[in-house]
């Protein structure tokens, strides 16, 4: 029998060593890994031992040792650290018939006093249908998965009714503002708004070390809500953000003055988009200003409204997406605080100039969202 002598470098032996004290590989590298440590016959180890002392420690086979010793010897130092590929045949457990069912059942209603499938209930569910004599959830797991179906996973959605005319008039007036060119006389503006959870630690978080994640407690206090107006111009990459600590028509008909004779004092008129809420209504600037200038400030916009079930239409909704995920992603405590994150974030980001590139148009609503329009005949 052949026998291989493993000679580590300083470097492999650092390179192994780390590997093995972070844990986050998998348990057969690290196996393997200490496998070579263990046999190294070179001047960098002080501890050398041999094959029985190894298996003993690791509590290991002996040919294990001696596959790991041959493959770092005939293959290389990487190709020790890694499986070896088999060569055997394994029976296809789930053939095409059975996949082509197990997706039909996974995209259909699940069984009477259950909210939803679960692989077990798919398993058993092929078994009872005969579909298969015997199959574990395990198996079922990677069909799903492979088709990239998740049946144990509902996401909420707003869904337009079907033929729906007002729906594709409004949503085909947004697409043809959005065709615009630039023109900073005439902006084309999007305007959003969200709440945002005033979120306190109850313990304080462990920083983040090497080899250990930011830790926080899973406790937390609930300090309020603050509400967050954001307005983008995607042409010219341009956002403006103001926090405020409620959300009313008042507070509304005060970022849109701010917007007005703040940002774009010089324009003739403003086209903003936005939500059909019901505090984004003309008459909220009545109610906040004096007749003569809620008109002077009325006058300076034109109001475009995303329709019922469409606030996907809006722009705003993108940056607000990207403010959250970037900025508002953590635990804030004050509003104080928020406004500081935000202020920081709004200044990057303009800074960068970054602009939206919104590709959907009438044409491609008119084929991708057919069955929202009306049917009729000539």
């Amino acid at each position: 029998m052949n026998t291989y002598k493993v000679t580590l470098t300083q470097e492999e032996r650092d390179q192994l060593t780390e590997m093995t004290r972070t844990g986050t590989h998998a348990a057969r590298k690290i196996i393997h890994a200490l496998i070579l440590l263990n046999v190294d016959r070179g001047p960098h180890n002080t501890e050398k031992k041999i094959n029985e002392e190894v298996c003993k420690v690791l509590k290991i086979g002996m040919r294990t040792i001696d596959r790991v010793k041959k493959r770092f010897v005939e293959e290389g130092f990487d190709a020790a650290l890694k499986m070896a590929p088999t060569s055997r045949v394994y029976d296809k457990l789930v053939d095409g018939d059975m996949e082509a069912h197990l997706i039909a059942l996974a995209c259909g209603e699940p069984p009477k006093g259950f909210a939803r499938w679960s692989l077990r209930l798919l398993a058993d569910k092929l078994v009872e249908l005969r579909y298969a004599e015997d199959i574990s959830y395990e198996t079922v797991r990677r069909t799903p998965k492979k088709n990239e179906l998740k049946p144990w996973k509902v996401v909420g959605w707003v869904i337009p009714a079907k033929e729906n005319g007002e729906f594709v008039a409004a949503m085909e007036k947004i697409l043809d503002v959005y065709r615009r060119p630039y023109n900073p006389m005439r902006p084309v503006v999007c305007m959003d708004e969200s709440p945002k959870q005033l979120i306190g630690e109850t313990r304080v978080p462990i920083p983040m070390s090497k080899g250990h994640d930011r830790k926080c407690d899973y406790e937390y206090e609930r300090l309020g809500v603050c509400n967050i107006f954001l307005a983008n111009e995607p042409l010219a990459g341009f956002r403006t953000v103001k926090i405020t600590d409620k959300k009313c028509k008042v507070d509304w008909a005060e970022f849109i003055k701010e917007i007005a004779d703040e940002h774009y004092p010089e324009a003739e008129l403003i086209t903003l988009v936005m939500d059909n809420l019901g505090t984004h209504t003309p008459g909220a600037l009545y109610e906040r200003y004096e007749p003569i200038e809620a008109k002077r400030i009325l006058d300076r916009f034109e109001f475009v409204f995303t329709p019922k079930h469409g606030s996907w239409l809006d722009m705003a909704e993108i940056e607000l997406n990207v403010l959250n995920n970037q900025c508002l992603d953590q635990r804030i405590e004050t509003i104080e605080k928020v406004r500081d994150e935000v202020e920081a974030w709004e200044l990057s980001r303009n800074g960068l100039d970054k602009k939206i590139n919104w590709q959907f148009t009438t044409e491609k609503a008119r084929i991708k969202l057919k069955r929202l329009y009306p049917s009729y005949d000539r």
